[in-house]
């Protein structure tokens, strides 16, 4: 098995990765730990930086592999679909296109540079791959990469055997070369960062910790088997879907996981195993609309309520009929929907609700779910324990929650505006605050307590030296969300609910009383933090909130 370097993936993989491409990328670095022998070493997320023209231009290198000589193999991974030209493949973004062959050359020049610097170093041959899973390439001729170093579609499954193809295990001769080389990588990957160290540290004990629930309420034993979960934030709810929904799998039934926020559904895409199926009860309505040869139309008044009731009186033939159904926030779902929901599962299948009342962010009353065995787990093991003790504060006694983190984090940190000058300010400065304690952008998610069209926040594309990753309202042919080029993602707590960081700046904290839907948004946004939480709040509502915790 080859080494991987820096560590910590493998509670990334069990974590919340941001992005589909991110996922593709732990899932090829699954592959290559596992098929290439220990005569390699696999360093993932190898930032570079070179002058260009007067500028300083970022990058990364999606994979170096380095085997016993200390040569080196450098991998870029293009997940989803390419365009093909006359100049070459080409990889659309949210709002450029870029060159392929161009970013790899330039990868390869600004690493063979940097090593020509490199004591020890100078002589290192370099060679390159070009790995796309998701896409085949049809004109390699006009690709601008030698058809050898393209691993596309049809050779995916081959791609730790041609990595040993191009790059052979090897035999020092120089033993100072690899191990200048290695220092080398060492040095650009940063070890040295404790609190990415922390960050998977507190991952996985996240998910073996708040797994309990999914351990044992697996265990208990009843026919026909109707569990309703009511569980706060943090207590181990995806685990407990995850593991239902793989068990269904390993039995050769079909699963299927329905939610209501598309992100939860994304999210669910990506870590579950193939084999089920995983939505939004709105995209399932839809998949079964085209189904059978009908377009909704999404232009027209109430589009989405006449989905649900064209869908609703569509027959449900077998190929629409699952072993097991997984409803995930079930506090979001009316009667009408738990009824389309439910008729989707056969008579002798395995139903699990999971809810969690404080996250009902839309005032939506209860389903009755009649003669269904009911759970309650209130111990929260994601959150910072400072974050939960003040939600303790502000919660009624009908929903308190435990503090049962295993990690202790630094106080809260509270910050104040006046108005929108003042707001942008302080998220800035929440921002560097993180940043400063260790954490990286992509462990940074700035949730915004107001809703998409009545921020202030989302207009922006750069705060400062900061520019801002948001969704695009589209979606790749995959089904993945689009989402703009940025260095710290911005999402509103409506959207990101379901959803965790390891450093999270909850904005925009703007209420006129502390009533019962303010309590559960700042709920909802205060428990997504896994380490640590920044709260830039008005000045009016952090009143309100110093007055109620006293």
């Amino acid at each position: 098995m080859a080494s991987i370097v820096p560590d910590g993936w493998r509670e990334f993989a069990a974590g919340n990765a941001n992005s589909g491409a991110a996922q593709r990328e732990i899932e090829t670095l699954a592959l290559l730990a596992e098929l290439l022998p220990d005569a390699y070493t696999v360093y993932h997320a190898v930032h570079w930086t070179r002058l260009e023209h007067g500028y300083s231009v970022y990058g990364e290198i999606d994979f170096v592999v380095v085997n016993q000589a200390g040569a080196l193999l450098l991998i870029e991974q293009k997940s989803g679909f390419l365009e093909e030209g006359d100049d070459g493949l080409k990889k659309r973004y949210a709002e450029k296109t870029k060159s392929v062959p161009m970013q790899m050359a330039r990868g390869v020049a600004a690493l063979q540079n940097k090593l020509y610097m490199r004591p020890g170093c100078r002589d290192v041959p370099i060679d390159y791959l070009l790995y796309c899973p998701d896409y085949q390439v049809r004109q390699v001729e006009t690709a601008g990469i030698a058809p050898e170093r393209i691993v596309d579609a049809r050779r995916r499954d081959r791609l730790a055997i041609i990595v040993g193809q191009i790059l052979p295990p090897g035999e020092a001769t120089n033993p100072d070369t690899p191990r200048q080389v290695h220092r080398f990588l060492r040095d650009i990957v940063q070890l040295e960062t404790d609190v990415s160290a922390l960050i998977g540290r507190a991952r996985g004990l996240v998910t073996r910790i708040s797994g309990g629930l999914a351990h044992w309420a697996r265990q208990l034993e009843f026919s026909p088997y109707r569990l309703r979960v009511s569980a706060t934030a943090g207590s181990g709810k995806t685990q407990l879907a995850l593991a239902e929904y793989r068990a269904a799998i390993d039995q050769g039934l079909r699963p299927l996981y329905l939610c209501y926020n598309r992100p939860l559904a994304d999210h669910f895409q990506l870590i579950a195993p193939p084999g089920g199926q995983a939505c939004t009860l709105h995209m399932l309505c839809d998949q079964r609309l085209r189904a059978a040869g009908v377009t909704p139309d999404f232009s027209r008044p109430e589009a989405f309520d006449k989905l649900l009731l064209e869908a609703a009186a569509l027959p449900v033939g077998p190929d629409w009929l699952f072993d097991t159904l997984i409803v995930d926030e079930g506090q979001d779902f009316t009667d009408v929907w738990r009824d389309l929901a439910f008729g989707h599962l056969k008579p002798e299948g395995r139903a699990l609700w999971l809810e969690d009342p404080l996250q009902n962010l839309y005032g939506r009353t209860p389903v009755e779910l009649p003669g269904w065995v009911r759970v309650k787990a209130n111990s929260n093991f994601r959150s910072p324990r400072s974050v939960v003790r003040m939600l303790q504060n502000l919660l009624p006694e009908e929903f308190q929650i435990e503090a049962r983190g295993a990690l202790h984090a630094a106080e809260l940190v509270v910050l104040t505006y006046r108005d929108g000058a003042e707001l942008t300010q302080q998220v800035k400065e929440g921002i560097r605050q993180c940043l400063a304690e260790g954490y990286k952008k992509a462990d940074i998610a700035v949730v915004s307590y107001s809703g998409r069209e009545k921020s202030l926040l989302f207009p922006y594309t750069q705060l400062g030296p900061h520019s801002l990753k948001t969704f695009t309202g589209h979606y790749d042919l995959l089904g993945q969300p689009l989402y703009s080029e940025g260095d710290v993602l911005l999402e509103s707590v409506y959207r990101f609910k379901g959803q965790s960081a390891p450093a999270i700046v909850f904005a925009e904290i703007d209420f006129e009383q502390l009533d019962q839907r303010a309590v559960r948004k700042l709920f909802v946004g205060a428990t997504r933090a896994m380490m640590k939480l920044v709260l830039v709040v008005s000045e009016r509502s952090a009143k309100v909130l110093l007055e109620r915790l006293g």
